[in-house]
């Protein structure tokens, strides 16, 4: 016997013919979910030793949903072992209880749709219309935040000067280590594959044109931008989700503050104008990294690599890397701010947007940077 005041939960045993009578007692509620859970566990050790039992439920004195599920799955675990439990009580309200318990803590076994053409076309459908969606409202921010920049250069007064010296603090000094530390690596491992293939023609020298090209016009703006956008363009929807889950951004319309020129308009500056110094530190960092391995690996000597990159590389593969830049910090900027402000009021669509935020932003740099190759090559630069 299990003995407890009058209000813990509490289980009388006796045989009566053979058949196992459990007479439960005392409040099973949440407020008592350690007894419960002790309990618990020891009504389905004694009902699993026998061959039939019968839970009384007549005494118990508070029966939540709590306590109807404990009793529910000491039934399950009798049956599961061949036992016969019955569970009784003379109130009518636990039988409902019961009942309302037991119908809806079985398994749930969600249905089973064929894959076929129909559904094929319903999910291609539904995809093109999130599309649109996302693109209309793209547009409408966009709008937003042009306005929101107009207004800020032609009323000086509303223009958050502390929130951008911070945000560029945030993203370009103290993005600047990760950046650095990624370039050089990369700088690297593409120098050093590049001297194992050309080791094979003899031209082990082109290296420094390779790595200097692809370097300065792709793998710096790219490295940086997707750097930018996991790290500072989540942050940022972060940020601005949380302050839509706490009402924050209705207290800045209620106190007849814009929210775009509060808190997007300086973070989205603050990316295009420090974007371009990362992109101009990464370069200089897969250079370094590159010169070190064509040094150690391919013979290439730190003054012969630099003569061979001046007379290799031009202002214009230096420009083309640092013109991105500013698109694709306008472009991370935005989406991070979309998505936070489109963030509801639960955790889970916090989370949601922020790797929505982030994957849109990665693929939109990529879709930016193919633009821009398309498009220098059509000017020869």
């Amino acid at each position: 016997m299990a003995v407890a005041d009058d209000v813990e939960p509490q289980a009388v045993y006796r045989d009566d013919g053979g058949v196992l009578v459990v007479s439960l007692a005392g409040r099973w509620s949440v407020g008592r979910a350690p007894r419960l859970e002790a309990l618990a566990s020891e009504l389905s050790e004694r009902v699993g030793s026998v061959r039939q039992a019968r839970l009384d439920l007549s005494a118990i004195e508070r029966l939540d949903t709590l306590g109807a599920y404990v009793l529910d799955q000491v039934k399950q675990a009798g049956e599961a072992k061949g036992v016969s439990v019955e569970l009784t009580s003379r109130r009518p309200e636990h039988a409902v209880l019961l009942r309302e318990v037991e119908r809806n803590v079985t398994d749930y076994q969600p249905p089973v749709h064929p894959i076929g053409l129909v559904t094929v076309l319903v999910d291609i459908g539904q995809g093109v219309t999130r599309f649109g969606r996302d693109l209309a409202g793209g547009a409408i921010s966009l709008g937003e935040v042009m306005a929101g920049c107009v207004g800020a250069l032609f009323g000086p007064r509303r223009f958050r000067g502390a929130s951008l010296v911070n945000q560029i603090e945030l993203i370009a000094f103290n993005g600047a280590p990760i950046i650095i530390l990624i370039s050089f690596l990369v700088g690297c491992i593409v120098a050093q594959q590049g001297i194992f293939q050309l080791q094979r023609f003899g031209a082990t020298a082109f290296v420094v044109n390779l790595t200097g090209i692809l370097v300065l016009r792709e793998l710096s703006v790219l490295l940086t931008s997707i750097m930018v956008a996991g790290r500072s363009g989540s942050a940022f929807t972060a940020e601005i989700g949380s302050m839509k889950m706490r009402e924050e951004i209705d207290a800045l319309r209620v106190m007849g503050l814009d929210p775009i020129e509060v808190l997007v308009v300086p973070r989205i500056l603050a990316l295009i104008i420090a974007l371009p110094i990362l992109t101009f530190i990464s370069a200089m960092s897969g250079l370094i990294g590159a010169g070190l391995v064509s040094w150690l690996y391919g013979g290439i000597g730190l003054d012969t690599y630099l003569e061979r990159l001046k007379s290799v590389i031009t202002w214009q593969h230096f420009a083309v890397g640092l013109i991105k830049a500013p698109f694709m910090a306008f472009v991370i900027g935005l989406i991070a701010s979309i998505e936070g402000l489109a963030v509801k009021g639960s955790a889970e669509s916090l989370g949601h947007q922020v790797t929505a935020s982030v994957v849109k932003a990665i693929f939109m740099v990529i879709v930016v940077d193919g633009l821009f190759a398309m498009f220098f090559a059509s000017i020869r630069m």
